[in-house]
């Protein structure tokens, strides 16, 4: 199968356009004559700036009026060929439809996040993978990608605010939903047993963020945009992360790192790299509840094994690298 425009439709959040990139790198590298455009939320394009296989990208903000207009006027400009939906949701598919692509292509009622976005696809695709990123990859090969990466191009980012001098563990503590949080106090022990070793803990996160982050004592607090993050991330030792964005960046960017988790399945959801190590309770239930309050599965994981989980991971990266 051959086009000559591809739409390719994921607004965001951080780790799910993470998450997108090998799909959109085999679209493009099947087709390497087409023209690929990424419809993105504006608060997520710095992650596909400088993308090699994103020919084009159409900031869309639903909750402006006159980026509405623009994305319309945009779509109907010229059609596509062909609209992929990564997201599955009712405004994702109506904008991969608005595309006028013959071939829209996205997941099935049972498996789209609003069951109704698939009444918009022609080819609605039912995936058998457990991790989301092999998913986009079948859904990616229906849309006619016969060339499958598994790369993940990332931009080199820039620095931002100050990061201490020496070896340093990055971790961004606020995750999108409260209840896939790990207790800020904790941090203060990883803080404490990282100091042992020689290591700083960075807490990362955005200038609102600061207060709650400055109260973890023994840390030091750095704060950034997303071009900030990647370079503090490419800069740190290992990371420590949870089901969130920035663990998935560092997983993306092959960094050594601790993952925990809780309400989430690390099966779907997890650290797509094997240099990670997941911290799970054994009676985690897996729920995907965004809830208000810290689960008690992500309290059940304690420091100490963060600790040990990332002194073991930062020796072994050491060992294979000579660092």
């Amino acid at each position: 199968m051959s086009h000559s425009r591809i739409l390719v439709v994921r607004l965001g959040a951080m780790g799910d356009v993470l998450h997108a990139l090998p799909a959109v790198a085999s679209l493009k590298r099947s087709m390497p004559k087409a023209r690929l455009s990424w419809v993105i939320d504006p608060k997520w394009a710095p992650l596909i700036e400088s993308n090699p296989d994103v020919d084009e990208t159409m900031r869309f903000d639903r909750r402006d009026w006159s980026s509405v207009r623009a994305l319309w006027s945009w779509l109907r400009r010229e059609p596509f060929d062909v609209a992929v939906d990564f997201q599955g949701l009712i405004k994702s598919a109506l904008i991969a439809r608005a595309s006028g692509a013959r071939v829209r292509v996205g997941r099935t009622k049972e498996q789209a996040r609003e069951s109704a976005a698939a009444w918009f696809y022609s080819t609605p695709v039912e995936t058998r993978s457990d991790h989301v990123v092999d998913q986009n990859l079948e859904i990616a090969a229906r849309a006619g990608a016969d060339r499958i990466s598994r790369e993940f191009p990332i931009p080199m980012g820039k620095p931002e605010g100050e990061l201490p001098m020496g070896r340093f563990v990055l971790a961004c503590p606020l995750a999108g939903w409260t209840s896939k949080q790990w207790p800020l106090e904790y941090y203060e022990d990883v803080a404490a047993g990282l100091r042992e070793d020689g290591c700083s803990l960075v807490l990362n996160g955005p200038a609102p963020a600061a207060p709650a982050l400055s109260a973890v004592r023994g840390a030091h607090v750095h704060t950034s945009g997303i071009d900030g993050l990647i370079d503090a991330t490419r800069r740190a030792a290992a990371v420590l992360g949870l089901d969130s964005g920035p663990m998935h960046l560092a997983a993306a960017l092959g960094k050594p790192g601790v993952a925990v988790f809780g309400p989430t399945d690390p099966a779907r959801n997890g650290p797509y790299c094997g240099t990670f190590t997941v911290l799970r309770d054994a009676g985690a239930a897996t729920t995907y509840e965004r809830g208000g309050e810290i689960a008690e599965s992500m309290r059940a994981v304690r420091p100490s094994a963060a600790i040990e989980a990332l002194r073991v991971r930062i020796s072994f990266h050491c060992e294979r690298t000579g660092a």
